[in-house]
């Protein structure tokens, strides 16, 4: 007989067997809006398949297997050889495969290319977000090696590359390859113009030896890495392979992985340099210009990874409350929880439009914009990505706070991308470092706003106090954080009063620029459409 007590009911079906894409409608119009015409079928296309493969059953376990199987260092082989080698679960390189084999690796060498990465970037980081650190580290390595184009002609192809390739062979026999990233060390952190590392001369022009350490060094088990380190000249930029082309090991010395808070599928190192060969990119003493565009992608998919964790965990918590019933109806229903999905809902339509903007001025070379609009973004959508995923895994209860609904590791991740690629004061101060050296930046940051002047009262208002504060330099350090995130909102509520359906704007503009609105998500101005907005952002299977 049948054990009564233990009938299943009122309980959600889990969210699989749909596509990641075309569920999202603000990341779908976002990428009609910025892609031409002619090349609208094909973009769609290719991001429906990959949202095919991140919202399957199968993509969700391989999440699930290379969080639950961390990689694991191994130093020495069986016979005392030093070998620094990270073995992963193989979840974690079916995850990466996929990948690299969707163009997530490419932004630079195909039309619309920067907005069809974005958009990829985002969906398939919904499949698991740890991956997206070599993926992120090797797309963004593509312009620093430009400025030497020797380096260029040799690595890009295989940066480039379609192909995953894994374990370490001399990176000219294989036809992929990724790279990683290395800068912090102990005693300066953020603060990369105190790093120690000293890069000598060898009598091959461009050609260095390296000593010291890293404190953070990304993807460890990568082909290359773009790391810091001091000459006679200053600060440089240089590549270390981690095979030479002799077919011998460079001196990488992994000295431990971090035990870190979340992100557990990928590996973060400490490393060693000593006697390590390197090439130099760019000129001496010019490291931190040189590798600042690597540091500007990485940013911006710093802002398209915590868009990505708030999209899913916004789609759980509405999916949840569409099927779950309490108090005499289902929760989707409940004005007050309707006012707390549609809160969530507007955190991430907001990011998910911005950082596609982001997207579409790299394509556009709109350089002078992107100076401020990057930091600005990264600050503030990385800062507002935990209390979102907070508040989301809280739509599901105590459900939520177990491991089998994925919601804790949606909340382990939720804090990495204000920390990495320099945490929120890096970026405030950042920001008001362009507002004093570039003034066209500031003048292109006003003109993008401005598009949509007179369009919300509450928008023009929040334009005016902005231009205000701008005004107003005593104390600005101080202040930087109040200053930049009213930057960021204004640039939001720009983009969402011209893009997004009404409901959406008004939202926004009269909780988050309009003051009508509480300490906490879900407390929304009752009479607004709030319902709509909650059913744009449903993911329907």
């Amino acid at each position: 007989m049948a054990d009564s007590t233990h009938t299943v009911t009122n309980q959600a079906p889990p969210l699989v067997g749909y596509d990641v894409y075309t569920a999202d409608r603000a990341l779908t119009e976002a990428v009609e809006r910025h892609v031409a015409p002619e090349l609208r079928d094909v973009a769609h296309e290719e991001l429906s398949a990959l949202g095919q493969t991140a919202g399957s059953a199968q993509a969700q376990e391989w999440g699930t297997q290379a969080n639950e199987n961390p990689p694991k260092l191994r130093t020495h082989d069986r016979y005392g050889n030093r070998i620094d080698e990270v073995d992963f679960h193989p979840a974690w390189h079916r995850l990466l495969g996929h990948g690299v084999s969707s163009g997530l690796v490419n932004a630079w060498n195909r039309p619309a290319g920067h907005v069809r990465r974005a958009a990829g970037f985002l969906v398939w980081t919904q499949a698991e977000a740890g991956h997206g650190c070599p993926l992120s580290m090797t797309h963004a390595s593509v312009p620093v090696l430009r400025t030497d184009p020797a380096l260029a002609a040799e690595w890009e192809p295989r940066l480039t590359s379609t192909v995953y390739e894994q374990g370490l062979r001399p990176a000219a026999e294989k036809a992929g390859s990724l790279f990683g990233m290395g800068m912090t060390e102990k005693q300066g952190g953020s603060d990369v113009r105190a790093n120690t590392t000293r890069a000598e001369p060898l009598a091959a022009d461009g050609e260095y030896v390296l000593t010291g350490h890293k404190w953070f060094c990304s993807a460890p088990m990568s082909d290359g890495f773009l790391v810091l380190a001091q000459t006679a000249g200053g600060l440089t930029c240089f590549l270390v392979p981690r095979i030479l082309e002799d077919g011998k090991r460079n001196v990488f010395r992994i000295q431990r992985l971090k035990d870190k808070l979340g992100n557990r599928s990928n590996a973060s190192s400490e490393v060693e340099f000593e006697g390590t060969w390197a090439r130099r990119v760019g000129d001496e003493g010019r490291g931190v210009r040189t590798i600042i565009e690597m540091v500007a992608a990485t940013r911006l998919d710093c802002v398209l990874g915590s868009a990505a964790l708030m999209r899913q965990a916004v789609a759980q918590a509405v999916h949840h409350s569409a099927y779950r019933s309490a108090f005499g109806g289902l929760l989707i229903d409940k004005p007050l929880m309707r006012n707390v999905l549609a809160d969530l809902a507007l955190e991430s339509e907001a990011a998910t439009t911005l950082g596609l903007r982001l997207a579409a001025a790299d394509d556009a070379g709109e350089r002078a914009f992107l100076r401020l609009a990057v930091p600005a973004a990264k600050y503030w959508v990385t800062k507002r990505c935990t209390p979102v995923v907070a508040e989301a895994l809280e739509c599901l209860g105590g459900n939520g706070y177990v491991e089998e609904s994925g919601m804790p590791r949606l909340l382990r991740e939720s804090p990495l991308n204000s920390i990495w690629e320099g945490s929120g004061n890096v970026q405030a101060l950042d920001v008001l470092r362009a507002l004093q050296r570039e003034p066209e930046a500031l003048n292109a940051f006003l003109k993008e706003v401005g598009t949509a002047r007179g369009a919300d009262h509450r928008l023009d208002a929040a334009i005016k106090n902005l231009l205000t504060e701008l005004a107003d330099l005593e104390g600005i350090e101080a202040r930087a954080r109040r200053l930049v995130e009213r930057m960021a909102l204004v640039l939001q509520g720009s983009l969402l009063v011209r893009w997004a359906p009404p409901e959406v704007a008004d939202a926004f503009c009269a909780s988050r620029l309009g003051g009508d609105w509480g300490a906490a998500l879900g407390t929304l101005p009752h009479s607004l459409d709030l319902a709509s907005v909650v059913e744009r952002a449903r993911a329907v299977v």
